[in-house]
Order: structure tokens, then C-alpha cells, then sequence
């Protein structure tokens, strides 16, 4: 039976995995995106919708009957327990989207992409190896105020809101440090996919 070889990528907001993982996409790479996924959880008529107004009530949902993810956002990032309260509900039903999305590839490498990939648990067990891509807070704060248009206190509020950047390295197999040019950065990555195509046809 076929079998990818199923790489978890991780790492705080505004460290760069959107670069990594347009890099790996480009190497042939399947990305599955638990955040994409998460937006169908959540979506009208998604698995996890009627589940999350009721937990939420009415008011996160917009005109259109979507629900108000930025608003959303507010609520649980400014509350912890309502964030866990969050998670319950959609990690659930993100490992099953995965697990039907795994299955329908062919890939031979696939990059499970989340930001919560640790705290989830469950996306946790599917991975041979875990990447944690990491960037100074300095860095950070920069690329929230200046590319995301946040304002400080949110993106303090945001950068709070995650596990430290040192708990995510305890458990990484391979660490992508993304504090300057581009350059740099896909250096790194062109080492670690040549070793990760090594290890695989061994």
C-alpha cells in the first residue's frame, strides 16, 4: 500500500511558513493546509458550523451567514478558555478533512501545515517528522505590523496567544531558522527536502 512520507510543519504567526511552504509546494510536495481546512469546517453548513454558533452564539455570524472569522478571532484570542473551548470543537473534525485528504493523495512527500499542529494531538500522529520554522519576536512584530496591517496591540495580543517558539522546538526534528533574505531561507530548505528524499528511498 502506498505510503507518503508525511512531514508536520509548524511554527509561530509571522515566522514565514507561507515561503516554505510555496518552496516545498514547487518541489512536488502535497500541502495540506489545517487552517484551509478548518475555514470548510467552519463554513455554512460545514461539520463543525452548527457546533461553534451554538457554542458562540448568533452574533459571530455575518450578513451572509458565514461565520465572522475576524470577529471570531477577537473573542477567543482575547479569552483563553474560549479559545480551548474553539479547539474542541474544530480539531475533531480538521483530523477527519485530513485524513480523507490524505488518502486521496499520491504525493510522495505531504506537508501537514498547522500553526496548533503540538496542541492538537491528534494531526500530531500522523507525522514522521516535524518541522518548527522560527523567526525573532522582533521579526515577528515586524512582518504583523507591516505585511498582516495589524496593529500592535493586536499582533501582541496574537503572539500571546501561541505556545513559546522554544516549546514548539522541543519536539522538532528539523528547525528552519527565517529571520532575513530569502536567499538564506531556501538554502536551508534545499539541504533539509535533498536529505528528506535520501532518508525516503533508503
Amino acid at each position: 500500500m502506498y505510503q507518503p512520507m508525511i512531514v508536520g510543519l509548524t511554527g509561530n504567526i509571522a515566522t514565514g511558513k507561507s515561503t516554505v511552504l510555496a518552496y516545498l509546494r514547487h518541489k512536488g510536495a502535497h500541502i495540506l493546509d489545517a487552517d484551509q481546512l478548518a475555514h470548510v469546517a467552519l463554513a455554512a453548513g460545514g461539520p463543525a458550523y452548527a457546533a461553534v454558533v451554538a457554542a458562540f452564539g448568533d452574533s459571530i455570524v455575518a450578513e451572509d451567514g458565514q461565520i465572522d472569522r475576524r470577529g471570531l478571532g477577537r473573542i477567543v484570542f482575547a479569552d483563553e478558555e474560549a479559545l480551548r473551548r474553539l479547539e474542541a470543537l474544530v480539531h475533531p473534525v480538521v483530523f477527519q478533512l485530513a485524513q480523507t485528504e490524505l488518502a486521496n493523495t499520491t504525493a510522495p512527500v505531504v506537508i501537514i501545515e498547522a500553526i496548533k499542529l503540538l496542541e492538537s494531538g491528534r494531526l500530531l500522529t500522523l507525522c514522521d517528522e516535524i518541522w518548527v520554522v522560527t523567526a525573532d519576536p522582533a521579526v515577528q512584530m515586524e512582518r504583523l505590523l507591516h505585511q498582516r496591517g495589524m496593529t500592535t496591540a493586536e499582533a501582541h495580543q496574537r503572539m500571546a496567544a501561541q505556545s513559546p517558539q522554544r516549546e514548539k522546538l522541543r519536539h522538532a526534528t528539523r528547525v528552519i531558522e527565517n529571520n532575513g533574505a530569502e536567499a538564506a531561507l531556501y538554502a536551508q530548505l534545499e539541504v533539509i527536502w535533498s536529505e528528506l528524499l535520501a532518508k525516503q528511498t533508503m
